[in-house]
């Protein structure tokens, strides 16, 4: 039998006309109690909705500290039915309560191996890149874990989906929809009479649960708990007690049936302690296509529904021209007047009562966009999706490391942004500086919140580059590495010292002892220096040394940029060239193809740590060094390759000799395949250079005619991919090159010479020449 005392209302999740419809009707039920779909973990965070520093969009996020990477978001915005129902608890002074199955529950489940693994693999360890696998979670939260994204139920074909995993899908197949969206935003979000509204949402979705199998054990545990958190209500006395969850949901709460089932149901489940708190969110995040399962297509179309209600379409379209005008693009005042009239023509046509994102999307890409669907991409992104990050209040949860980089962006003026923003740092200054060792340090501990950028210049050395973009799930990465310390500083020094205490090899020390200094730890800077010290004395792989000098090198170059004493370094480096220099011929020899790529690689390490340091002493010695590997028969012809292609770049290789080495590496003696690794090789790297050398180019065409055709066939993806590297006005002049000298090496050097000997030009000196020579000029020829 129906209960007068209880009355539940099936929401979706996020949308403006479904949240103004529900505030609607508890305005007119005036409940004594509010129950919404939410982790119970949270209800002591609960109040914090009502601050007024609170600035959805926000997320509830609910973790374990023990395994902070496991953790459940709850999205909000202002639009959210759920986040108006608590809103009007608060307000009316009457309790809001969370009803669901406890986290603490579904995050203990996840943390149990499988039984096949349970004798092998111990619970999840913490590490500071650890992860966890993506269990299936409820729709209104999704388990983040980095790299992954849960799968969107509402993503592809609406008419595939069953009614339980893509309720409004189906109904809008049903009503001859194909956009689920559409459907919604015209029976729902567009509709001026909401009455009854709720209760033909728990008809329809009856019917479709009458239908239905029975819901999966994770959801009937929900279900069931989410019955007896309404019972536990009506036990102390609640009279009109109003109920808000998601729509699938509320046919089997609106009917309780027998308390002992549900009792049964949730006996014995273990528990992991876990914390809440509030985090700030973005639209993006909102949206369907970052995998979010209760994601909507237009968050911040949504959002302008919600808080301009009157005129949406006129603003709408206003806002859009706005943007493209501020990229440069025309959007006149008489454009948005048409636009705004096409828009209203076809709602009219379509029979809708007002125009929806569709008609004005039309109306947008036919005036403002004049057709063009680039523009279109700007305003999907800037408007229709959003990057407006939320605020929580000073007073939320947090741990002690992420209220000291609070402090730090405080301090030095870096407030975070959903927006992707550039800043240009320069080192020489020292809050630009600060600012520096602040984003390597979110780097070490995995939380990027500024990428670095290339920069190029004459000042840029003490500049730095870049590009500062704040995620939601940053939180989560504060969580975890507050494990390490409760200051940014300490957690950071801790990490690089775990780190450095399990390395197994030079490079990966000497990357951390970059860290360490572009972080400004001097503390971790001599931790990781003694260890490279000891490390290197036992090294004996020569490309791990090889590997190990371009960040000593960079050591040794900027120290004093930032700050930094290198003179424990120099003889690191030392002591690595010269245990380098001496074995580069044998670790060189009798590679195969991948060890060759890799060889290839830490000599242009070799190369850039030289360039870096700029060392006369140093630079001879290893030119020397590569002189002595370009000769070598047992040598792959990729190494070859390539250590005459940086000789001939430092200005030392004479044409002759690379004439000499090109015809002796395509000598027919030699394997074709490795003389197409030869080639690949010496084509590394800009292509200008190369074009001066007509010797390379002729003995590259002879060797390419005088190939049989299986050969030919065999190395042409290996030559194909030496000239991908090229810019096409490069491989243009190399064609032309080709071209110009003949296209044959049977053509001798002084038929090519005379090729670019200019006729009329040349009449005018001959005779002065012929004179000189002592020769008759009717006699000779060119």
């Amino acid at each position: 039998m129906p209960d007068d005392s209880l009355t539940v209302f099936g929401i979706r999740h996020h949308g403006p006309g479904c949240a103004r419809s529900l505030r609607a009707a508890l305005e007119a039920l005036a409940p004594d109690i509010v129950l919404v779909e939410g982790p119970p973990d949270a209800q002591s965070v609960l109040p914090l909705i009502m601050h007024e520093e609170m600035r959805p969009p926000v997320a509830l996020l609910v973790y374990a500290p023990e395994h902070p990477r496991l953790a459940a978001y709850y999205p909000f915005t202002a639009f959210s039915p759920e986040w108006q129902a608590l809103h009007y608890a608060f307000q009316q002074n009457i309790p809001a309560r969370f009803m669901d199955l406890p986290q603490a529950v579904q995050l203990a489940g996840m943390l149990k191996p499988a039984p096949e693994e349970a004798a092998q693999e111990e619970p999840v360890d913490r590490e500071p890149t650890g992860s966890v696998a993506v269990p299936a979670v409820p729709e209104t939260a999704f388990i983040h874990v980095p790299g992954q994204v849960t799968p969107d139920p509402a993503a592809g074909d609406a008419s595939s989906a069953a009614p339980q995993e893509d309720p409004i899908g189906f109904l809008a197949k049903i009503a001859g929809y194909d956009d689920r969206e559409l459907w919604w935003e015209q029976q729902v979000e567009q509709r001026r009479d909401a009455t009854d509204l709720f209760r033909a949402i728990l008809e329809v979705m009856t019917a479709l649960r009458n239908d239905a199998p029975p819901p999966e054990k994770e959801e009937a545990q929900r279900e069931a708990s989410m019955r007896q958190a309404i019972r536990v209500a009506r036990k102390e006395g609640f009279q009109r007690i109003a109920v808000v969850c998601g729509a699938w949901h509320a046919p089997v709460l609106a009917e309780l049936g027998p308390a002992k089932a549900d009792s049964t149901l949730l006996s014995g489940l273990s528990r992991a302690a876990v914390t809440a708190t509030w985090i700030p969110w973005t639209n993006s995040r909102l949206a369907s296509r970052s995998g979010y399962g209760a994601g909507i297509e237009s968050p911040g179309w949504y959002e302008h529904l919600w808080t301009q209600p009157e005129g949406a379409a006129a603003r709408w379209i206003t806002h859009a021209a706005r943007l493209l005008r501020e990229r440069d693009l025309d959007a006149s005042s008489a454009s948005v007047i048409e636009a705004v009239r096409l828009a209203d023509a076809l709602a009219a046509l379509r029979n809708v009562p007002a125009p929806g994102l569709a008609e004005l999307n039309e109306a947008i890409l036919a005036v403002l966009c004049h057709g063009e669907k680039a523009p279109m991409a700007l305003i999907r992104d800037r408007l229709e999706i959003g990057e407006r990050l939320g605020e929580v209040p000073d007073e939320t949860p947090s741990v002690p490391l992420q209220q000291d980089l609070a402090a730090w962006q405080r301090r030095l003026r870096l407030k975070p942004s959903a927006e992707a923003k550039v800043l240009d740092l320069d080192l020489r200054g020292e809050t630009d500086r600060d600012r520096s060792r602040l984003l390597h340090r979110l780097q070490v501990l995995n939380v990027p919140w500024g990428v670095p950028r290339p920069h190029t210049g004459t000042a840029s050395t003490f500049h730095e580059l870049w590009q500062l973009q704040w995620q939601p799930e940053f939180a989560v990465g504060l969580i975890d590495a507050g494990l390490w310390g409760n200051t940014v500083e300490a957690a950071v020094t801790a990490t690089i010292r775990h780190a450095a205490a399990n390395a197994t090899e030079l490079p990966a020390l000497t990357g951390l002892l970059d860290s360490a200094i572009l972080a400004g730890l001097p503390g971790a800077v001599e931790h990781v220096l003694g260890a490279v010290q000891s490390k290197a004395a036992l090294a004996a792989d020569v490309r791990h040394l090889m590997d190990a000098l371009p960040p000593l090198a960079r050591v040794a170059r900027y120290g004093d940029v930032r700050g930094t004493p290198v003179e424990h370094v120099i003889p690191v480096i030392d002591g690595l060239f010269e245990r380098v220099v001496a074995g580069l011929a044998s670790a060189c020899a009798s590679l195969d193809d991948d060890a060759a790529g890799g060889m290839v690689q830490s000599i242009a390490n070799v190369q850039t740590s030289i360039s870096l340091l700029q060392r006369a002493d140093q630079l001879a010695e290893w030119q020397d060094a590569l002189r002595d590997i370009i000769g070598r028969d047992m040598i792959h012809g990729l190494v070859r390759g390539w250590a005459c292609r940086l000789l001939l770049e430092a200005g030392v290789l004479e044409d002759t000799e690379l004439e000499n080495l090109t015809r002796i590496a395509l000598s027919p003696v030699n394997p074709a395949p490795q003389a197409a690794s030869w080639v690949e090789g010496v084509l590394r790297g800009s292509g200008l250079l190369l074009l001066h050398q007509d010797g390379l180019w002729l003995a590259l065409d002879r060797w390419l005619q005088e190939l049989d055709g299986e050969t030919f066939t065999a190395v042409l993806p290996l030559v194909r991919r030496s000239f991908s590297g090229f810019q096409p006005p490069e491989r243009r002049q190399m064609g032309e090159k080709v071209v110009r000298l003949g296209g044959t090496s049977t053509r001798s050097r002084k038929q090519v010479i005379a090729d670019d000997i200019e006729p009329r030009r040349a009449a005018a000196v001959l005779p002065v020449l012929a004179r000189i020579l002592g020769i008759a000029l009717e006699d000779q020829e060119l």
